[in-house]
């Protein structure tokens, strides 16, 4: 239903100016935002789908190749780009690649290299189970009969999206959000998202920046119908990419009473659960609830990949009570199987669990937690406002005040402006964020690469701030243009997130962050000069 809407691509029919009079935004979801057609020439030997599949990319996209093309490296390249883009935890590959090579590891039975029961080894799944089980304090067992192993949570949301809804129905997902589910799930399965719209504001009902509430879910649901639009599900990313957000138990309640009150199912990513590196913050998982309202349409995914820094392993597991769901997916695992010697080194890691306490966790919970404060420390001498959040490898930032007119356009060119000086960062428009000029930034990186590389973060953002001052000394009369991001408004969110009632504990540092940063951003003493008082 939406490719016919991308008629023209195939080798049959019309051009390519056809997509692009056509939007999508009416149902809620702009390809545009995350396709390049510019200079696209169709391919006579693909199909309209196999056309689309090829200009599938963005500024993410685009970013990671030109990383891949000049990588930074100490000794090699070390004018080389520097990855502050692709969520990877690069703090503790020594812990990783010790413990993987040890002897356990090295199984090779005649078992492993055969074809698998699809949903996995059933010794593999047994662990998962007991993993889960352990990690997300199940009020009773697991059971090993509701897990399903596939190669990474993109192939688990492609599988879901495909058995849960039809060709040009949708899923629900808060914004901003990480960009690749768009592609994970319509490439293959056609499915659209509806989002509903965050944004920095703190009104009504909202105590914190983009906070996901009921009432924003009840009026995206209600529009999307109104247009026609048939919504399956809803997801959930807890805690948030690429905000950092951890729900509490009595919002995760909240979403998924709504998701059955319109009998949606409800796909909770929690792929992050064990990347909280603060003892401040409480992760809740889905599978810790004593009681789900809605178990047959409540299914939570993890994986590796983040947890224990292993991306290039790809692993994920899906645990759903719903078997017709299950075995829907599992008939897709044909296609993202997972070979059998790496269950066994999966299923092996964990079980260590003395290894994985004692060891592993508390060494990355630590690096993960300098990282981030030596990111958050350099972001607030240079007045920068940020969400200061604990858990995941991410900071969510506020550019704004370095956008002359405050457009998604604008945003695009900063960001170039970063490549171009040898830093990859990811923009707000991928995580199809209302607002221009948001970014974020991944910390997880050893020190040295995160001292170069907020060095070219500064460099690029005092440029811009005098390009920007420069501009308004020329044109005064236009400083306070409509669309200039006010840097005044309440989005300045520096403080880690706590109740109303606990803000007079904000550390001193942030508060001192909070009042440089104003004093920074503000025009106040430019548009009240001595003279203009005399």
């Amino acid at each position: 239903q939406a490719l016919s809407e991308i008629e023209g691509m195939g080798g049959r029919g019309s051009n390519l100016q056809e997509m692009r009079v056509r939007p999508l935004a009416k149902r809620r979801v702009d390809m545009h935002s995350f396709c390049n057609p510019s200079g696209f020439q169709r391919s006579p030997y693909l199909s309209a789908r196999g056309n689309f599949a090829n200009i599938f990319q963005g500024s993410t996209e685009e970013g990671y190749k030109a990383y891949h093309a000049d990588k930074y490296d100490e000794d090699k390249n070390p004018n080389g780009i520097i990855n502050f883009g692709t969520s990877e935890n690069k703090l503790c590959f020594d812990l990783m690649s010790k413990r993987l090579t040890q002897a356990d590891m090295n199984l090779m039975d005649p078992s492993l290299l055969q074809y698998p029961d699809w949903k996995g080894h059933l010794f593999l799944r047994e662990e998962v189970a007991r993993f889960l089980t352990y990690y997300c304090k199940a009020p009773a067992p697991l059971k090993a009969e509701n897990v399903i192993v596939l190669n990474g949570c993109g192939s688990l949301f492609s599988a879901l999206a495909t058995v849960l809804c039809d060709p040009g129905e949708a899923v629900l997902i808060a914004t901003p959000f990480y960009g690749g589910i768009t592609q994970s799930i319509f490439l293959y399965g056609n499915v659209k998202l509806v989002y509903v719209y965050l944004d920095s504001k703190i009104t009504g009902t909202s105590t914190r920046p983009f906070q996901l509430t009921v009432e924003k879910l009840e009026k995206a649901l209600h529009d999307a119908r109104a247009e026609g639009v048939t919504v399956r599900a809803l997801i959930l990313l807890n805690p948030q990419n690429p905000l950092g957000d951890i729900y509490s138990l009595s919002e995760l309640r909240d979403y998924l009473e709504f998701a059955k009150r319109h009998e949606l199912h409800v796909i909770v990513d929690e792929i992050y659960m064990l990347s909280v590196f603060d003892e401040s913050a409480t992760f809740h998982s889905v599978l810790g609830m004593d009681r789900l309202p809605d178990p047959q349409r409540t299914h939570v995914m993890w994986g590796i990949t983040k947890d224990f820094a292993v991306s290039g392993i790809r692993f994920g597991t899906l645990y759903t009570e719903n078997q017709d769901v299950a075995n829907a997916v599992a008939s897709l695992c044909y296609f993202h199987g997972v070979c059998g010697p790496v269950q066994h080194k999966v299923a092996q890691l964990l079980r260590d669990r003395d290894w994985i306490n004692q060891v592993y966790l508390r060494a990355n919970h630590a690096r993960l937690k300098a990282a981030h404060t030596y990111v958050t420390d350099e972001l607030k001498t240079l007045g920068v406002p940020f969400l200061n959040r604990n858990a995941g490898f991410f900071v969510w930032i506020d550019f704004r005040k370095y956008l002359k007119t405050g457009t998604f356009e604008e945003e695009l060119l900063l960001w170039k402006r970063f490549l171009d000086n040898k830093v990859l960062l990811s923009c707000g428009k991928a995580f199809e964020c209302s607002e221009p000029g948001w970014f974020r930034i991944i910390f997880a990186d050893k020190t040295h690469r995160l001292q170069l590389g907020m060095q070219r973060i500064r460099k690029v953002l005092e440029e811009r701030e005098q390009e920007i001052l420069a501009e308004e000394k020329e044109q005064p009369c236009q400083s306070d243009q409509d669309g200039k991001a006010d840097s005044t408004d309440e989005v300045i969110f520096v403080s880690r997130h706590q109740d109303p009632t606990c803000a007079s504990s904000s550390s001193l540092g942030d508060l001192i962050g909070l009042l440089q940063q104003q004093m920074r951003s503000s025009d106040w003493l430019q548009k009240n000069t001595a003279e203009q008082f005399a």
